[in-house]
């Protein structure tokens, strides 16, 4: 969707301000080391209890008291986490360290984006510890919106894991000491410690040779959500509309029962779309029937999921979801072509396969039929909910909630994509009598948030092992202050959550949610450790160097979590910001293709783009490189050979860093 217009219709809706967030509430139950915000630190045990009905033992416990609350005063409805049994695994560690500041941070030698390796050092400040064996996790810290400290994970939390954060050592940016609270002071300093809770986290620290003296700060621990927690609507959805096809076994790799009932048509190009013509042999629009879980009318936006008594989604009317195939000259009988499921980009629509000028270029070069359906909950006719949202996330479930049906819809498009009876039966899809595509083979092929949603859509995918996540990463919570496309946001969020300590608590509870519906969520089942009744994958990580909408740190997050491995040379030499670019992601074996997951950067040269900032904040140097990979034929070229049967990662970069080097506009 054009800038200009999305800010048009994001400011018509913004909220109308009435006064600033409420003070902390007595009584609310607050942590009691951090007055900054009710829930601060964030992730935080405290708002849990015990559940032995949970993957984890424990369940998020929120209060409407707790919350952050927008300027009508509005808390965040807590009952959106009913049922959770844990944090993000990709969760943004949130408190406030009066006195700290960047320069402060940097003085007490704390990890930080510019060497990740420095989470290992002896003396480092910044510790998070897994709970059961005391080890270091990998993580970065900086100082970002409302001065929170932020720490993040540089590889994400293992699923149902408990992990104990530590902060100590920390200094001003005059080198003076920062002494912890009072309140905490006091427990820390206690010869007998009477919370067991406590007990036990100092004990992991006793662990791990962290001194329990007048350095530490602050400690405390988190849950991160079960698989169980993070996946189980989603699969429930998936595997019970498949049983109605006549598959019930989605992890055989085996294509069982009917095909999805659909529609297909050809498509006029006339009006608007008369420039199109000529783009592609023949585009073809349609219908596929999807089970809706949605309490709104044929699934529309605004809806969420109808739950029954144990928290599952209920099957309601399946609704028609809409999609667009663009088929290249190359499809004949005589050279069928390969079919792709294409996943667009941010808040756009399955147009995008027809309007993208690399489109045509690719679907040539790899002989390839791309068809795309709406990402739900992050389409273009959502926009009205999520300005809605960003004035109000109480609300965030309709987000989330739309996301995991719209994943339905395109899996369902995949499976008529696939099926031998499903679109090849088409005599728009047929020369002579017989099918110009090749049904039994699937990949999946998308851009930006089709990178990020990609990654989700992948770990539950039964009907191909490969996907190219292009210009991709994952955890809205951190990509988003990280992105230009945020400037256009935060106009009405910003006016909504005035309190601007609370702003990143609002992302990060957000995320909770989010991750039920983006790759965050599933990171850690993508390309290992398969989902239920779901086969195991590869990918393939495209990256724009220097990117302005999508970082390529959160890049580098997703890599490390799937297990990926890296080109090299990653950049050309003094490109990278970073002491070690990529830190923690091997190389790709040298000698023969690679089979495995991988991740490319891809970068456009100095005089396009300048190295991006090494803060929570967007990159605005030069040109925005975000469209480069997709448009450059050698990535084009490596994309073709891994979404190919039996694929493998090429070097089409000849031994050296790969270089975007767009051929269209």
């Amino acid at each position: 969707m054009p800038r200009v217009l999305a800010v048009a219709v994001l400011l018509a809706l913004l909220p109308a301000a009435a006064h600033a967030a409420t003070a902390r509430p007595a009584g609310a139950g607050c942590d009691r080391f951090d007055d900054t915000a009710c829930l601060l630190p964030f992730p935080n045990d405290k708002f849990t209890k015990l559940d032995r009905s949970t993957g984890t033992g424990r369940v998020l416990d929120f209060r409407a008291a707790q919350m952050p609350r927008n300027a009508k005063g509005v808390p965040i409805d807590p009952s959106q986490f009913r049922g959770m049994d844990g944090f993000s695994p990709g969760s943004t560690i949130l408190t406030r360290v009066r006195g700290l500041d960047a320069a402060g941070l940097r003085r007490s030698g704390a990890v930080s984006l510019s060497d990740l390796s420095a989470y290992t050092k002896a003396a480092a400040p910044v510790l998070v510890l897994d709970l059961r064996t005391a080890r270091r996790w990998p993580v970065w810290a900086e100082v970002g919106e409302g001065g929170l400290l932020q720490i993040h994970p540089a590889r994400n939390f293992a699923d149902g894991g408990r992990y104990v954060v530590v902060l100590r050592g920390l200094r001003r940016k005059d080198g003076s000491r920062i002494r912890a609270g009072a309140r905490f002071a006091r427990l820390r300093d206690a010869r007998r410690v009477r919370d067991v809770r406590y007990d036990r986290i100092f004990k992991v620290l006793k662990k791990a040779k962290v001194r329990r003296d007048d350095s530490l700060f602050l400690t405390w621990d988190f849950t991160v959500a079960s698989e169980r927690s993070l996946t189980e609507r989603m699969l429930h959805l998936r595997d019970e509309a498949f049983a109605q096809l006549g598959d019930p076994d989605t992890g055989d790799r085996v294509v069982e029962g009917r095909a999805p009932t659909f529609t297909l048509a050809e498509k006029a190009l006339d009006g608007d779309d008369a420039k199109y013509q000529g783009r592609f042999a023949r585009v073809l629009e349609g219908t596929v029937e999807v089970p809706c879980y949605l309490d709104s009318p044929s699934c529309g936006p605004g809806g969420a999921f109808r739950l029954n008594s144990r928290g599952i989604p209920d099957q309601g009317e399946d609704f028609r979801a809409r999609f667009l195939c663009v088929v290249p000259d190359t499809a004949t009988a005589a050279t069928p072509a390969r079919m792709l499921l294409y996943g667009h980009g941010l808040l756009g629509s399955e147009r995008e396969v027809l309007t993208n000028p690399d489109i045509p270029l690719f679907a040539r070069e790899a002989n390839a039929v791309l068809c795309a359906t709406p990402w739900l909950g992050m389409s273009s006719e959502d926009i009205p909910n999520a300005a809605s949202v960003l004035g109000d996330f109480s609300k965030m479930d309709t987000i989330a909630d739309r996301l995991q049906q719209g994943m339905l819809a395109a899996l369902l498009l995949g499976r008529a994509m696939i099926h031998s009876e499903g679109l090849a039966t088409s005599p728009l899809l047929q020369q002579d009598g017989r099918p110009i595509v090749q049904p039994g083979f699937l990949g999946y092929d998308g851009n930006s948030q089709g990178g990020i949603m990609g990654g989700a859509l992948t770990a539950y995918a039964p009907d191909y092992e490969h996907a190219v996540l292009g210009v991709p990463g994952m955890n809205y919570g951190v990509l988003l202050p990280r992105s230009v496309d945020w400037d256009v946001y935060a106009q009405v969020f910003r006016p909504a959550y005035k309190d601007v300590a609370e702003r990143p608590l609002v992302l990060a509870l957000a995320q909770v949610l989010w991750d039920r519906g983006e790759a965050d969520g599933v990171a850690n089942h993508i390309a290992s450790d398969p989902l239920e009744a779901t086969p195991s994958h590869e990918v393939l990580l495209h990256v724009a160097f220097g990117d302005h909408q999508v970082t390529q740190y959160q890049a580098d997050v997703l890599a490390r979590t799937v297990g990926a491995r890296i080109h090299t040379p990653i950049l050309a030499a003094g490109r990278s910001p970073q002491r070690k670019p990529s830190w923690g992601i091997p190389a790709i074996p040298a000698g023969a293709p690679w089979g495995g997951s991988a991740i490319v950067y891809w970068d456009s040269g100095p005089q396009v783009v300048g190295p991006p900032p090494l803060g929570p904040e967007p990159n605005r140097s030069g040109q925005d490189p975000h469209e480069h990979p997709r448009r450059t034929p050698a990535a084009r070229q490596q994309k073709a050979a891994f979404l190919a049967p039996g694929g493998t990662v090429v070097d089409a970069c000849g031994g050296a860093a790969c270089l975007g080097k767009p051929d269209v506009g």
